[in-house]
C-alpha cells in the first residue's frame, strides 16, 4: 500500500477469510485500534494475528493484556457468520486494509479497524474520492442555529464540487444538515453511535431510511451489530466524524459538547476548523467562540467566503429577490394585495428581531393578533417563516 500508514499490499484482501479476521479484530480492539492496526501492521495481514502462539502473543501485546484471550479460532468463527448475517440484511462491512475503506480516515492514527455500512450505494463509489465535509453542533440548537445552518448546506449545495456532507444523526444541528442535505440534492453520511441495525434516536428512523436510500448516503459506523446508544459511543464516533472530512463546520456549541470535540479532533488531524460566531453571552454559541478565540478555527461570516476558503469553487451570483416579490410569486390571485404586503411587512419585522415571539410580533408590526395569526400561519404553512413551540417566529433559511 502506498500512501498509507501499513506495509502490506491490498492483493492480501481478496479474501473472506481476511476480512472475517478485520471484522474479528474490530470487534476485540475497538475501543483500541492502535494495537491491532500495529498487529495487522507488523505481522502482514489480519488473518495472521489469529495463527499467534501464546508466547509471540505475549511477546506483542504483553503478558497481562486482556486482548490475549480473545484472539481466538472461535472468535474467527463469529465473525464470519456475522459478515454472512450483514449480507443478508444488506449492510457492508470494510475494513481498513480493503481498498475501498476511505482514505482520509485511514490517515488517522485511531482510524477504526473496520466500518458497518448501510448505503444502496456501492462502497466502492462511497468512498470515493470526493470532497466531504462534516457539519456538525448542539443538539439543542437556536432558530439562528438553523437558519445558518441550512444556509451553509444550502451554499455547499450551490458550490461547483457538491460536497458529501457529513453528520451524526443526532438531535439539532446533525439532523438538520441531513436533512438540508438531502433537500439539497447533496449526499449524505451519518457516523452513528450504535451498531448498524439500530437507529438513535428512535424518531429518527425515517430520516435514516431516507439516507440509506439516497445515491451517495449512507449510514455507517464501527460499532458491531447489537451495540447499544450508550454516552461513551457517541464521545468514540466522534472521531470518525472528523477523520472522514477534510473540514469540519461547527454551527452551534456549548463550550463543552461532541461537536467542539469533533472539532478539535479534526484540528489535531490537520483539518480545516470553522465556527459561526454567536453571541457572546449566549451559551449554545460559547463553543464556537472559543475555537475562534482560540485560533483553531476560522469565523464563520459569510456562506460565499466559506465556499471560496474550502476551495469548493465560487458560489454563482444570485440576485436578491425581496420579500414581496416571493410572495407574490406564490399569493398571486389567491390574497389581495393590501394582505400580500402586510406578509411582507411581518416577514421585514421577524428579519429585523429573530426569535421574536407572536405576541411582541402583533406589537411591533402594528397588526391586530387575530389578523396576524392568520397571516404567520400562511407563512408558516408555505415555508416562509418558522415557528417554535414557544411561538419564536424566523424566516426559514433560504427566504
Amino acid at each position: 500500500m502506498t500512501g498509507g500508514r501499513f506495509s502490506f499490499s491490498f492483493a492480501v484482501m481478496k479474501n473472506f477469510e481476511e476480512k472475517s479476521a478485520l471484522c474479528a479484530l474490530n470487534r476485540i480492539f475497538g475501543f483500541e485500534p492502535k494495537i491491532a492496526t500495529s498487529l495487522i501492521s507488523h505481522i502482514g495481514s489480519a488473518a495472521g494475528v489469529f495463527l499467534l502462539d501464546s508466547r509471540d502473543k505475549d511477546r506483542l501485546l504483553g503478558p497481562y493484556s486482556k486482548h490475549k484471550g480473545q484472539i481466538t479460532h472461535q472468535a474467527l468463527d463469529s465473525a464470519a457468520m456475522e459478515l454472512a448475517a450483514l449480507e443478508r440484511d444488506g449492510i457492508c462491512f470494510v475494513g481498513i486494509t480493503e481498498e475501498e475503506y476511505p482514505e482520509l480516515l485511514r490517515d488517522c492514527a485511531d482510524a477504526p479497524v473496520g466500518l458497518y455500512v448501510r448505503s444502496a450505494t456501492p462502497v466502492s463509489d462511497l468512498f470515493a474520492p470526493r470532497r466531504r465535509i462534516a457539519v456538525v453542533g448542539t443538539r439543542d440548537i437556536s432558530s439562528y442555529g438553523r437558519d445558518w445552518c441550512g444556509r451553509i448546506v444550502q451554499g455547499l449545495a450551490a458550490s461547483p464540487a457538491k460536497p458529501v456532507v457529513i453528520s451524526g444523526l443526532a438531535l439539532g444541528t446533525d439532523i438538520c444538515a441531513h436533512v438540508a442535505a438531502l433537500d439539497c440534492g447533496l449526499p449524505t453520511i451519518a457516523v452513528m453511535a450504535t451498531g448498524p441495525e439500530t437507529v438513535y434516536p428512535n424518531r429518527h428512523q425515517s430520516f435514516a431510511e431516507r439516507i440509506a436510500a439516497s445515491e451517495g448516503s449512507a449510514l455507517i459506523t464501527d460499532y458491531p451489530p447489537g451495540t447499544a446508544p450508550l454516552a461513551i459511543h457517541f464521545l468514540r464516533r466522534n472521531r470518525i466524524i472528523a477523520g472522514l472530512s477534510e473540514a469540519v463546520i461547527l454551527v452551534e456549541s456549548k463550550a463543552k459538547g461532541g461537536g467542539m470535540m469533533t472539532s478539535r479532533l479534526a484540528s489535531s488531524y490537520g483539518r480545516e476548523v470553522y465556527a459561526l460566531p454567536g453571541r457572546a453571552d449566549d451559551i449554545r454559541s460559547q463553543g464556537c467562540n472559543h475555537l475562534i478565540r482560540d485560533k483553531i478555527a476560522e469565523p464563520l461570516t459569510s456562506v460565499r467566503d466559506l465556499v471560496e476558503g474550502l476551495r469548493l469553487g465560487t458560489l454563482p451570483e444570485v440576485r436578491k429577490v425581496k420579500d414581496k416579490e416571493r410572495l407574490t410569486e406564490v399569493y398571486k390571485g389567491a390574497v389581495t394585495d393590501e394582505k400580500i404586503g402586510m406578509m411582507a411587512h411581518v416577514m421585514k419585522t421577524i428579519r429585523n428581531d429573530r426569535d421574536i415571539c407572536l405576541d411582541d410580533l402583533s406589537a411591533a408590526s402594528g397588526l391586530d393578533y387575530a389578523v396576524l395569526s392568520e397571516i404567520v400561519g400562511m407563512l408558516e404553512m408555505d415555508g416562509f417563516i418558522t415557528i417554535d413551540l414557544l411561538q419564536r417566529c424566523s424566516v426559514a433559511a433560504g427566504r
